[in-house]
């Protein structure tokens, strides 16, 4: 009888979901141990190791990992052990990265001055520094004067790097409008015989402008080209000579450096230091190496972006058809039809959504927006091929039936009464839902918000063919009028793991950016969600009545 019972009022279906639900939060909590242990770790400086084969082979690099392995022989099962080297120099070696059985393994020391450089190009360079140029002048000295000479000469190297960026800047601003006029003009004599009289006459004009506006800048431009050709100069004097493990000599160009340090020298502060400067450069600076180094700012930006036009785009529509199907609609097969409709979107493979975007929004609507009002611009598109505009509304309708759904619910748990009671004072329709439905169903439409923004913020199939890149030449956002450019192409930190983890040309090497770029993503999702959660929090106090 007792099993009976039990069988009838569904215990072991409870536990089953039980033993499933604490099955799915420790998968969930192994992932984000794994990427936590394999992310974070990776600005931690290493120490430097000189290893010395038995066949007299000289390897110097960072400490990467060991491992242990098994290799059937003759004799049996055999354990070997390797030691993998991150030995850098990838312009010398072709490779990052060297395995080397710790039986063939002689010697093995951390030299005091080992030095560490990270490069834009190349990656890291890791040897002894054996001389400095400065100008027309070569230091050569001991290792501890030698390094103090390094640091002052890359000190001079990036201001006068910074000196040259700044004249280049000048220099293109100066060009800017004449620019502008030589490419109306391309655009007008690409035309040939077809021109009209009026456009024949606006040829004339832009020439003559061109004319005198490059008679105006000449001087400032000569000006200019001359500073740039002295900073060059002195960049082109300013280098390292590197020393390698197999006493090889590399010239290193000290303004090609981003920073470099002595690990072997370093306490547990000034790694900190450095591990907390590199944290910062990741979230703060542009990629280098083909996105396996420097930041991801532009990644953030993007996918934080995105997700904002997409909420934008998503929850007022979404709010509409929930209203209508529930307080307007004649509940009938028309709607149910409706309503079994929007849910099947929401199992429609998003790479069809991307399709749809590309075709309807791309294509269609912006071909008829450049056709319409940057038709001095064509054949170059404007609106007309992939953007950031263009990805977020796609993305919007992918989470359309997320936030119907979960309004829908919220607006049936707005209790009768209160609608009655206020239809009964004399208040109108959309009066009441004003003021009475959607406060109260607040909270279930931000709980749509919340489960669109996880399922938005993640996604890349549909953001590959509506404007997602590798690498975006100008962010949707600057300081140039009218400052958001919803028609330029954006990076997002989904697109970005998967180039770097799988489009990479050198995998090993960029591992870490995957772990850390996978870390920085779900913190925005969850800081996002966060925010929508206390939103959401804050309106329970205040409407009790609500059963959200």
């Amino acid at each position: 009888m007792d099993k009976f019972y039990k069988k009838k009022q569904g215990e072991q279906y409870i536990f089953a979901l039980a033993l499933g639900l604490v099955i799915s939060l420790i998968m969930v909590i192994w992932i984000v141990v794994i990427i936590l242990s394999r992310g974070l770790g990776f600005f931690w400086p290493g120490e430097i190791v000189h290893i010395t084969t038995k066949d007299d082979r000289q390897y110097l690099g960072e400490l990467w990992t060991e491992e242990t392995r098994k290799e059937h022989t003759d004799s049996g099962i055999v354990k070997i052990n390797n030691t993998q080297l991150k030995t850098g120099n990838r312009d010398v070696y072709g490779i990052d990265f060297v395995w080397i059985n710790n039986a063939t393994i002689k010697s093995s020391d951390k030299p005091e001055f080992a030095v560490v450089f990270e490069r834009k190009e190349y990656g890291n360079a890791y040897g002894y520094i054996s001389s400095v140029q400065i100008g027309d002048s070569n230091y050569t000295y001991s290792e501890e004067k030698i390094i103090s000479i390094a640091k002052k000469a890359f000190d001079s190297a990036q201001k006068n790097h910074e000196n040259l960026l700044d004249i280049q800047e000048q220099i293109n601003d100066l060009l800017a409008p004449l620019t502008r006029i030589q490419r109306e003009i391309s655009l007008l004599e690409f035309k040939q015989n077809m021109l009209t009289p009026a456009e024949k006459k606006e040829l004339e004009i832009l020439k003559s402008k061109a004319v005198t506006l490059e008679q105006s800048i000449s001087a400032p431009y000569q000006k200019l080209t001359d500073k740039l050709a002295e900073y060059t100069e002195i960049d082109r004097k300013i280098n390292f000579t590197l020393s390698l493990a197999d006493d090889r000599a590399v010239d290193l160009k000290a303004s090609k450096i981003v920073r470099f340090y002595l690990p072997n020298q370093m306490n547990v502060f000034s790694k900190s230091v450095h591990y907390i400067s590199k944290l910062w450069e990741l979230v703060s600076a542009e990629p280098r190496e083909s996105n396996t180094e420097g930041g991801i700012f532009p990644a953030i930006f993007g996918t934080v972006l995105m997700v904002i036009l997409m909420s934008i785009a998503v929850v007022p529509l979404g709010v509409m058809v929930a209203i209508y199907l529930n307080e307007y609609a004649h509940q009938g097969v028309i709607i149910r039809a409706i309503r079994m409709a929007i849910s099947n979107l929401a199992g429609v493979p998003s790479i069809v959504f991307g399709i749809f975007g590309l075709g309807f929004f791309i294509y269609y609507f912006g071909g008829s927006i450049d056709q319409m009002f940057f038709s001095d611009k064509l054949p170059e598109p404007t609106f007309g091929t992939g953007g950031i505009l263009w990805a977020s509304l796609t993305l919007a309708l992918l989470t359309l039936p997320v936030v119907v759904v979960a309004t829908e619910e919220g607006l049936l748990a707005v209790p009768r009464a209160n609608k009655e009671g206020a239809l009964a004072l004399g208040a109108t329709q959309w009066q009441m839902i004003r003021k009475i439905v959607l406060p109260n169903a607040m909270p279930g439409i931000l709980t749509g918000i919340i489960l669109a923004v996880s399922r938005g913020a993640g996604e890349v199939a549909p953001l590959m063919i509506t404007g997602v890149v590798k690498l975006a030449p100008a962010m949707p956002f600057d300081l140039t009028f009218p400052f958001f450019h919803l028609d330029r192409k954006f990076m997002h930190l989904g697109f970005h793991i998967y180039d770097v983890g799988f489009q990479s040309p050198n995998v090993e090497a960029a591992k870490p950016m995957v772990y850390l770029t996978a870390l920085l993503l779900i913190a925005i999702v969850v800081a996002l969600n966060l925010l929508a959660i206390f939103l959401r929090n804050q309106l329970r106090k205040k409407l009790k009545t609500s059963a959200f």
